[in-house]
C-alpha cells in the first residue's frame, strides 16, 4: 500500500497535466469551455478519477463528455510520459457536481432571505400579546399566594381526596366491586 501524501501527490499532478494536455494538444471541436476541478486516486495508484465542469447547457456537456472520452488514450499516455510512475493509472472522467450544488443551496438561500423579509415586513409595529416578561417574581402581587397554592398541592396536603379513595380515605371499588390496586388504605381490601 502506498501512502495517503503520495496518492493526493500523484492526483494533483494528474490534474495539471490533464488541464495542460487539453489546452495545447486536443484539438477536438466538440471540447467546449472544459474547467479540471480535482482528480483523485485510489490507494494503489492504479485508477485515477478526474472531475471537470463544462461552462454551457446540456447539449454542450454531454459534447464534451464524449470527447473526453475519445481523448482518453491521448490524455493517458501523457499522464504516464509525464508522471513517470510505473504503472499509469486510468483515467475516469466525472462531471463534478459542486457548481449544481452550490448553485441549489443559493436558491435554497435566495428562498430563506425572501421568507425573512416577508417575516420582518409582517412584524413591523407588531407587540407581544403578553407582557415583556410573562414569569413572576419574588415581591411581585399575588405570587405568595400562587407559591402555597403550588406548595400544597405538591405535598397533597390541599383539599380533595387522593384518587380511588373515598372521603374517609378507604379505596373505593369500581362498578365491577373492584379496588383499584395499588391503594390497600386499610389493609383489609386484599384479605
Amino acid at each position: 500500500m502506498t501512502d495517503n501524501a503520495r496518492a493526493r501527490k500523484l492526483a494533483d499532478r494528474i490534474q495539471v497535466v490533464v488541464a495542460e494536455t487539453l489546452d495545447r494538444r486536443i484539438k477536438d471541436p466538440r471540447l467546449g469551455f472544459v474547467t479540471i476541478t480535482d482528480a483523485r486516486v485510489t490507494g494503489d495508484l492504479r485508477e485515477a478519477t478526474v472531475f471537470y465542469t463544462v461552462y454551457g447547457d446540456d447539449e454542450e456537456r454531454a459534447a464534451s463528455a464524449a470527447a473526453l472520452e475519445s481523448a482518453k488514450g491521448v490524455l493517458r499516455s501523457e499522464v504516464g510520459r509525464q508522471t513517470g510512475v510505473r504503472f499509469t493509472p486510468t483515467l475516469a472522467f466525472v462531471p463534478d457536481a459542486l457548481p449544481d450544488n452550490a448553485r441549489t443551496i443559493e436558491d435554497l438561500l435566495d428562498k430563506a432571505r425572501a421568507k425573512d423579509a416577508e417575516v420582518r415586513e409582517v412584524s413591523t409595529g407588531k407587540t407581544y400579546a403578553g407582557e415583556a416578561d410573562p414569569y413572576r417574581k419574588p415581591g411581585d402581587e399575588g405570587y405568595e399566594e400562587d407559591a402555597e397554592a403550588d406548595g400544597q398541592a405538591a405535598s397533597g396536603t390541599g383539599s380533595g381526596s387522593p384518587s380511588g379513595a373515598g372521603e374517609d380515605g378507604v379505596a373505593k371499588a369500581d362498578e365491577g366491586g373492584v379496588a383499584p390496586v395499588g391503594d390497600d388504605t386499610d389493609g383489609a381490601a386484599a384479605k
